[in-house]
């Protein structure tokens, strides 16, 4: 029983652990006459919209698990991160929260500087709804010039099937679309963004009828992290990649993918590519 409450007591611990972290005159509360740091009980419970002797029930581990609403409540008045919100579901119901899309058009300075770090291997950040965020310049010669796009319009798929440069890039181009698609599929439903992907879906089976036809099989696909990829340059001819992607750390909705030379040679063609391709730009 004892070893019973103290688990139940880490949903307590945690809230007032978070709580205390907050200042009272950043959210509009007066911070006179304060024993202790932090916000109130009584003032998490008014931001969560909450009875106050409920909230208080919660920290001291009495009245029942909390509903995945009033969790949801609590994260926002304690103003959780992402991870930190998982966790207070994990602590008060024993399951993340359900998947909710959130979303987000940029990448911070750092995760730039990792992708031009991977030069010569072409490599992009995509979101769940595979819309190219950044990108290095390897990514730019070698698979498609992102920057020359409007950032509405750099989405993977909308460039696999409306591109004639896809095409003409792949060997055998159904067989890629048909993948790509089905994993987009998956991509989608797992991180709840049906809705956002909607008027993307409508637009392409509208303008495509090979999409058209492949939405309506309703196919899915498994992430595939690790293949061989072949494409078909218009400079270098033909070339091989080891695909990789890979989650980003501390941002769920965003992966990093990317496209390592299958052999030396290789890495050295799309070298001497950038290579005259800056010298280029630099006269």
């Amino acid at each position: 029983m004892t070893e019973l409450l103290a688990t139940e007591n880490l949903l307590g611990t945690y809230l007032r652990d978070r709580r205390i972290k907050l200042d009272p005159a950043a959210l509009g509360f007066p911070s006179q006459r304060r024993r202790t740091s932090g916000l109130r009980r009584e003032e998490v419970a008014q931001r969560a919209n909450i009875s106050p002797t409920w909230y208080t029930w919660l920290e001291q581990g009495r009245g029942g698990a909390p509903s995945a609403g009033v969790l949801d409540r609590i994260a926002r008045a304690l103003m959780l991160t992402e991870v930190e919100r998982e966790h207070l579901f994990l602590l008060g119901l024993g399951r993340p929260p359900e998947v909710r899309y959130r979303k987000n058009d940029d990448v911070t300075p750092r995760l730039q500087r990792v992708l031009d770090a991977l030069d010569p291997s072409p490599a992009v950040i995509r979101t769940a709804t595979w819309d190219v965020l950044a990108w290095n310049r390897a990514a730019t010669v070698m698979l498609m010039d992102y920057g020359s796009l409007p950032p509405g319009q750099r989405n993977i798929l909308r460039f696999i099937f409306l591109d004639p440069r896809a095409r003409a890039a792949q060997y055998d181009w159904e067989s890629v679309a048909r993948f790509a698609l089905g994993t987009f599929r998956v991509d989608a439903a797992r991180a709840g963004a049906a809705a956002e992907v909607k008027p993307l879906v409508d637009e392409l089976c509208r303008l495509s009828p090979e999409f058209n036809a492949m939405w309506a099989e309703n196919d899915v696909r498994g992430g595939q992290h690790e293949a061989v990829k072949h494409i078909r340059h218009p400079v270098l001819g033909r070339l091989a990649f080891e695909y990789s992607a890979f989650s980003v750390d501390g941002r769920t909705d965003l992966s990093m993918v990317v496209y390592n030379p299958a052999t030396p040679e290789y890495a050295a063609r799309i070298r001497s590519l950038l290579g005259r391709r800056s010298a280029d730009t630099s006269r």
